[in-house]
């Protein structure tokens, strides 16, 4: 004899809300977290691939941390080498021109701020660290502060630099060694200064002894702004450097964010209608389960 109940059938049904509950929870869990998988482990065959662009982006944003800080201080040093090369550039122009004109008005006052320039730039820090004292960062790479002391103080006990200079990788496999000393900047730019120190106040019109210390002064500043000039070019070199490697990992962590967005971020739009969808069927599963629920074999055999 033939068994009709609606028990088998309800448990059908219970099941299939059950499916459709899970389905409907993992949609909403998609639309919170924005992720199509929880954990790696979800992604299946991508989940490898995914873990290699995710070392791989840490590794490019911590080498693009460091080109950036690299290419802050290149950028310090540019400032401060053209600061030196425009005070001293001043300073030979005028200097020239009491040479050819033989009135020195105002001279003197050139020389003092050109100076003042030159210590400040050659003593300028960065977050409180000398630029240009390699290793030394105990004291100030450059200790003469008046031009009078300058006079009396010889070159070698001036700069308190040392040579080591800093190495950053900025790319794979491509490391850059940065930095410059006090000493390599200044040498000959500080000789000038010492010249007209020992020279003197000179006032309206300078003594012969001043005139020739002037023409020697700018002889020797144009020696210094070669100098100047040839560090700040290789500065720059190295600023191309690290923009061209910046610009380069930029455009593969913008890849590297590709492939990981592809494989692990849901598509809000297709999680909105998926949503919509299976709300839609939780509902008509409900309806159902209820209608199935309400049927009464014995009130239908009446």
């Amino acid at each position: 004899m033939t068994r009709v109940a609606t028990i088998p059938l309800q448990r059908t049904m219970a099941s299939a809300i059950s499916r459709a509950q899970e389905q409907l929870a993992d949609t909403q869990r998609q639309l919170s977290t924005r992720k199509k998988a929880a954990t790696f482990a979800d992604l299946g065959t991508e989940a490898v691939r995914n873990l290699s662009a995710h070392s791989l982006l840490a590794r490019q944003d911590a080498q693009a941390t460091v080109s950036k800080r690299v290419g802050t201080t290149l950028s310090l040093y540019q400032a401060n080498l053209e600061g030196i090369d425009d005070a001293t550039s001043d300073l030979r122009t005028s200097l020239m021109k009491a040479v050819g004109t033989g009135d020195s008005a105002g001279l003197q006052e050139a020389i003092q701020t050109a100076f003042d320039q030159f210590r400040t730039s050659l003593n300028a820090s960065e977050g409180g660290t000398p630029l240009f004292g390699g290793s030394q960062v105990d004291q100030a790479p450059f200790s003469v502060d008046t031009l009078a002391q300058a006079a009396t103080t010889p070159g070698a006990s001036a700069f308190h630099n040392d040579t080591v200079r800093a190495n950053a990788r900025v790319a794979d496999g491509v490391d850059i060694s940065y930095g410059v000393g006090a000493s390599e900047i200044g040498a000959n730019l500080y000789e000038a200064f010492r010249t007209l120190g020992q020279a003197g106040d000179i006032g309206t019109k300078p003594t012969d002894a001043q005139m020739d210390a002037i023409k020697q002064a700018v002889a020797q500043l144009n020696t210094g702004l070669g100098d100047v000039r040839a560090i700040n070019a290789d500065n720059g070199r190295k600023q191309n450097q690290v923009d061209t490697l910046t610009a380069r990992g930029e455009a593969r962590g913008l890849v590297l964010q590709g492939v990981i967005q592809d494989n692990e971020d849901a598509d809000l739009g297709q999680v909105a209608i998926d949503l919509a969808q299976q709300k839609t069927v939780l509902e008509a599963s409900y309806s159902v389960f209820a209608q199935l629920s309400g049927l009464n074999l014995a009130a239908y055999l009446k």
